[in-house]
């Protein structure tokens, strides 16, 4: 069975500011903070990336602060997994006992996020927050 890897992480915002400013105060990460339209996200970079938008490093990732909310599953750290199929995974994610919790669409349509890709997040059998992502083609760059 292939792998599917650990692609970015999520860390949960009260305030979004704030957490960009410690994060790249106290580890050195670049922050961007979205506009109201992509839910004042903040996109992080954790270790340079190339022409692709993709760490350099092999092994590191990027990540991202979303606004925490009353939602109980808002309040830890995810992560989030790579898939080729994102409705495919939905399905074996519920096959083994997880729940899709859903994007902004709903239970059973993936959120399109403009060049990123299809994101979906679900609840594991342990009760932990992940997501995936059918990452959206990438133009290649040649120098």
């Amino acid at each position: 069975m292939k792998m599917n890897p650990v692609v970015h992480f999520e860390m949960p915002a009260e305030d979004s500011k704030r957490m960009a400013d410690f994060y790249g105060k106290a580890f050195g990460w670049q922050t961007q903070i979205l506009g109201p339209e992509m839910g004042n996200y903040v996109v992080v970079s954790t270790t340079e990336n190339g022409e692709n938008g993709m760490p350099k490093n092999p092994g590191a990732i990027n990540g991202g602060f979303y606004q925490k909310t009353a939602d109980p599953m808002s309040h830890a750290p995810s992560v989030v997994i790579a898939v080729d199929d994102i409705h495919e995974a939905m399905k074996k994610v519920e096959a083994e006992g997880g729940e899709i919790i859903g994007g902004s669409q709903g239970k059973n349509e993936p959120d399109n996020i403009p060049g990123v890709g299809l994101y979906m997040a679900f609840r594991d059998t342990e009760g932990n927050r992940v997501s995936l992502l059918q990452p959206a083609p990438r133009m290649e760059v040649h120098p």
